[in-house]
């Protein structure tokens, strides 16, 4: 999708909300793409400002990036941590972009404080907002691997099958973005999350 000798700024959409890691996952992502050799910028948006709240990151990568801003239907890939906020920021997604979202559901502040009902027909509303879809179930292989926090990493090894960086900087990231107790976990969880949704992609789920 991107290289060094292109104009080409891929766009990537992380969402989620607060408590699930987006802020990691979003260090991850960025660190990948410098480590590439890549001109980087980033954009982080906080909802509310508990667990539960709403969060979103961006991050551009290219040549030369002037803006970390993504513009609506120009995102190469979207990676979300939530299904309800994945139907959220559909608009941010190119046509074909791939989408990996989390098979999880969390009940968002303004479900639980009563303003609205989770929508029960939510995977409906997934499959038609995105043509290029993954569900992955991140929280569950967290846990299998020893740790639920894990889970975010799951998610951006989902993601980087959306796009060309080299395995070798993803890992490079993972490595100088968690504290080295729980690198081998994390590296486990990254290759898991990029199995997961290659299968998916082969099986067009």
């Amino acid at each position: 999708m991107s290289n060094t000798n292109s104009d080409k700024v891929t766009s990537v959409v992380l969402l989620g909300v607060g408590g699930q890691g987006i802020l990691l996952a979003s260090e991850i992502m960025a660190r990948a793409a410098m480590h590439a050799g890549f001109d980087v910028k980033t954009n982080e948006v906080h909802g509310m400002a508990q667990r539960g709240g709403s969060v979103i990151a961006q991050v551009r990568y290219g040549k030369k990036v002037y803006s970390p801003l993504i513009a609506e239907r120009t995102a190469d890939v979207l990676a979300s941590f939530e299904k309800v906020e994945a139907v959220r920021g559909a608009h941010y997604v190119k046509p074909g972009g791939l989408c990996v979202i989390a098979n999880t559901q969390i009940i968002p502040t303004t479900v639980s404080s009563g303003l609205c009902d989770y929508p029960k027909d939510i995977d409906e509303r997934l499959a038609k907002a995105f043509d290029n879809l993954s569900l992955i179930d991140a929280q569950q292989k967290a846990v299998e691997l020893g740790n639920v926090k894990a889970a975010n990493v799951v998610l951006m090894g989902g993601l980087s099958v959306g796009l060309d960086l080299p395995l070798e900087v993803w890992h490079e990231a993972v490595k100088t973005s968690v504290k080295p107790k729980f690198l081998e976990l994390n590296l486990k969880a990254f290759e898991e999350g990029r199995a997961m949704t290659l299968a998916s992609q082969s099986a067009g789920v």
